[in-house]
Order: structure tokens, then sequence, then C-alpha cells
């Protein structure tokens, strides 16, 4: 029995997203759809609908779990995928994501529960991505939250559906101009972006020579899959994906400046101030449409801070120690992708320990920005004192921490 092809597609711009699945529907022959609508989480169900070209072929409610819909999708979502894989009768799956769910916990959920996942894809409309990532409004404001305490913004969260997801299916949208797309490419430039529009590739007879008595039907001979198809189909490693969002080991963007969209990659090898940082937040993180990275405090010089600002709103976590601050016993222990993100960035008095923020956004001030980061630094006479006494100044990031 062939194995059973899963496929993700999500995205927060519902348009794109519905019309990336009926394209892979019409390219791919024996594909279903499974969709668990999340709407309907206040009357305390999750609805699951399963369809293939020519409509719906079963529905059906699956109860909230612990009063989060998210919950309820992974728990039902891996059996009814084997359940379409034991029939035997599909060659892929496409799991249609509802709105505000993010690929990366729905394929680490598919991938754990011993299902082929071949594709994540985040279908996008380019004139859309600056509206989205600048939106801060709580998902719960605008109906899209997937529990009572789902606390994330529109901004956030289709900035990591955008980023996760290896394919972008692009919708021709007439409203986009060279800026949206400019932005688009430079916000995740190692995607492949491919166009939603596609003439579909059907199947049709080839040419008989037989005599004209001859009766017998020729069979049908299949085209090439689509580019979006093939996509879909590819492969997808849920290890690799998740080591380029870690803090520590991302592939953030290069330097670009193009179409009045520019990305400005800031990297120093000395650690902020606390303070001067914190009262610079809200002006740094406005300055682009987004942001994101590692920093390096210097009353905290053995934690690596993770940077991820959208939408005017900042999130700040600890991702664990620098490697610097580790003894050699315990770097067996650091996965290699890791220790080959920190050797790029060691530096011969303090390792991997760094500044490497990078900031995206049409008309973004870089000399204007650049300053105030520096300005954040510790001084030349700061800097001197040394690891003990920059331990004593002001713990100005603690609430933000949560330490």
């Amino acid at each position: 029995m062939p194995e059973l092809s899963v496929v993700i597609v999500g995205g927060l711009h519902a348009d794109a997203r519905k019309a990336a699945v009926a394209r892979l529907l019409a390219d791919v022959p024996d594909s279903v759809v499974l969709h668990h609508d999340l709407g309907t989480a206040a009357a305390g169900t999750v609805v699951r609908t399963i369809r293939d070209a020519a409509g719906i072929i079963s529905a059906g409610e699956t109860p909230l779990v612990n009063d989060c819909a998210c919950c309820a999708l992974r728990e039902d979502l891996v059996p009814e995928l084997r359940s379409i894989r034991d029939a035997g009768a599909t060659r892929m799956a496409i799991v249609e994501l509802w709105e505000s769910v993010e690929p990366k916990a729905m394929a680490e959920v598919v991938t754990a529960g011993g299902l082929t996942l071949t594709g994540v894809i985040t279908a996008v409309d380019p004139a859309l991505v600056l509206p989205y990532l600048g939106n801060g409004d709580d998902l719960a404001e605008r109906g899209l939250a997937a529990a009572a305490t789902d606390q994330r913004t529109v901004a956030d969260t289709f900035a990591r559906q955008l980023e996760y997801a290896p394919v972008l299916a692009v919708a021709d949208s007439p409203e986009a101009d060279d800026e949206d797309r400019e932005l688009l490419a430079q916000l995740h430039p190692t995607a492949r972006q491919i166009p939603i529009t596609h003439t579909p590739h059907t199947t049709h007879t080839t040419p008989t020579t037989a005599p004209a008595d001859d009766l017998t039907v020729p069979a049908p001979r299949r085209l090439p899959l689509s580019p979006l198809a093939q996509a879909a189909l590819a492969g997808f490693d849920v290890e690799s994906a998740a080591a380029a969002q870690h803090p520590a080991c991302a592939l953030l963007p290069a330097e670009a400046d193009a179409h009045g969209v520019s990305t400005l990659v800031w990297h120093r090898d000395r650690p902020f101030h606390p303070e001067r940082l914190y009262d610079a937040l809200e002006d740094i993180t406005c300055a682009a449409a987004r942001s994101r990275g590692r920093f390096w405090l210097a009353d905290k010089p053995d934690v690596l801070l993770h940077w991820d600002a959208a939408g005017g709103a900042l999130c700040v976590e600890s991702a664990g120690p620098w490697l610097a601050s580790l003894p050699d016993a315990a770097w067996d222990m650091v996965p290699p992708v890791r220790r080959a993100a920190a050797a790029l960035d060691w530096h011969p008095e303090h390792g991997d320990c760094c500044q490497h923020l990078v900031f995206t956004s049409p008309g973004l001030d870089r000399d204007g920005l650049c300053h105030l980061l520096e300005s954040c630094l510790l001084t030349d006479a700061e800097y001197a004192a040394g690891r003990a006494a920059w331990k004593r100044l002001p713990p100005a990031f603690d609430t933000l921490l949560e330490v």
C-alpha cells in the first residue's frame, strides 16, 4: 500500500489559503482535504470536515480538550489521518489549518504520530503582508483565538506562519506592488515562492494509430504535477525546520535594500546596558515592521535572549545559555547545528555572546536605528569594568522576563 503523503497548508490570509488548497486538490488525483473549524469553539466543539474534489465526504464534531480548540485539533488530527491512510484510497491528505493555527505545532504532531509529512506551505497575499505585520490586535479581538488563554497577536502569529514554511503559495493579487513583493522576499529569503494561479495539468488520451475498427480506448496519460503539487510532495524535515527557527541558530535574513524595503543586520560584540536598552525598547520595536534575533544583556552575561517583534509589540525570552558559558564536557550534548551557528559568531574573548538583530521594513531609517542601538551598548569604561561589575547593573528586564 502506498504511504499517505500529508501536506499542511496554513495562513491567516484565508482567501489565499483556500485558493492554494483548491489548487492542490485539483492538481493531485486521489487527494482529500481535512479541515478543523475552530470558529465553533465557543459552542464547545470543533467541526471537522473531509472533502475531495467532488465535495464533502464526511463531517463531524470533536469536543474541546481543556477548553482549548487547538488541543482538540491535536487529539483528533492524527487518528483521522491514520484512518484515511489505512483506507488506502488516498494519495495525499491536505491538512488545511484554521486561520490562527501555526504550522510548526501541527507539523510536529503529524510527524510524532508516525505519518509522512511531505510539505508545509503558507499561503500569502503579498498586498496583505504589511497590514498583517502591523496589526497588533489580539487574536481574541478578531475572533481568532484558539483558546481562552490565547494571548497572541495577529502580527506575531502571521510572522511565525510565514517564516516557518519553506514554501509560500503566493496569490496573484492585483493590489500588490513591487514594495509588497520585495517585503515578502526579504522577510523569508530562503522560501520557495510558487504562484497559486496555475493552469491545471489535466489528463488526456494519447493519440493512437490503431486500425479504425479497433475499439480499444487508449489509457489516459497524466502530465507532470504542477510546481505547487511537486513542492507539497517534496518532503519535509521537522528537526531542520525547528532549528531554523531556534533563536540560537535561526536562519536570519541577510542585508538587503530594494524597492523601498530594507533589511538591516546589526551585529556587535559588546553587551547592552540593561537600563538604556529598556528605555529605548519602544523606539527600537516600532522602527521596523519586523525584527528578530538574539541579544546579550550585561547583567545576564551568560543568558542568550531572544528578540521577536512585530506589530509594534516585542516578546523577549530566555533561550538558554550561550555556549561560551557551558563547560567543555557539555558541548557533546549540544546539537551540531547549534555548534555551527556559534562558530560563525565566535569571538576570541567572549565566544558566541553577541548582538545579532535583524530589522526588515519599508522606509527603514537605517542610520537612525543604528545610532539608537549603539547608544544602548556598554560604554568603553563600562565594558572595561568586567563581568562582575556588569552583573551589578540594575536588572531592568527582570519583569519582562518574569525572573
